[in-house]
């Protein structure tokens, strides 16, 4: 009668012994610590409005209105168009479709001296004056227009623009909602993120967090 050789039962055990270690214990050692010392980070971030959830901290959101003909919305290859709401600020261009869609994060991966490329940064640029040029005093032009106004993010979905995109958009925000503009520039000084460590990165503002405060302002 031939027996199970005593190589395969240790490595049976062994296989065993790491599923339930690997593949039970530590998993849920690490989601207990996430949810006890980090639950916000482990949870996405999530922010709730007046009971509502609206959106997470870490993912870009299109603060639109669709474009309407014949009170139908208007298709572009099956996806619904948008136009930026004047009354919000607004995120940096989008890579994915729909603009700011979490579940296809993406970026353009074309190279620097691409022509696809040189088109939509300046499709981002002639965009983003058109919304903005006449608010800004003394206007705007493609030089003072900031890069992340330009250009996309890596994932796609950032949701946090540069000071110096916000400080623009202020204007227009401050007009069209009524608001004093030091009152806008102070929400976005309130919103605004240091450098990780102090040292690492750059400050930025969440559009969520400042959309929040302005709609809390206007309503």
């Amino acid at each position: 009668m031939r027996t199970v050789p005593h190589d395969l039962l240790t490595a049976l055990r062994a296989m065993l012994v790491f599923t339930v270690l690997c593949g039970i214990l530590v998993p849920l050692v690490v989601f207990g610590v996430g949810q006890a010392a980090f639950s916000a980070n482990a949870n996405g971030q999530l922010v709730h409005y007046r009971g509502h959830l609206v959106g997470s901290n870490l993912i870009g959101q299109n603060f639109a209105d669709p474009v309407l003909r014949h009170g139908r919305p208007v298709l572009a290859a099956g996806v619904p168009e948008t136009t930026p709401d004047p009354r919000f600020f607004q995120t940096r261009p989008s890579g994915t479709t729909p603009a700011d869609n979490d579940a296809a994060t993406t970026f353009a991966n074309y190279g620097p001296n691409s022509t696809i490329t040189l088109q939509a940064i300046r499709a981002n640029i002639a965009a983003y004056i058109a919304l903005n040029g006449r608010y800004v005093p003394g206007g705007l032009t493609a030089a003072k227009v900031p890069v992340d106004a330009a250009d996309t993010s890596a994932s796609g979905v950032d949701p946090d623009i540069s000071p110096a995109n916000a400080a623009l958009q202020a204007y227009r925000v401050a007009a069209v909602d009524h608001l004093p503009l030091a009152r806008v520039r102070a929400l976005i000084a309130a919103n605004t993120g240091a450098r990780g460590l102090g040292i690492l990165g750059e400050p930025t503002v969440n559009v969520l967090e400042l959309n929040l405060a302005i709609d809390r302002m206007i309503k």
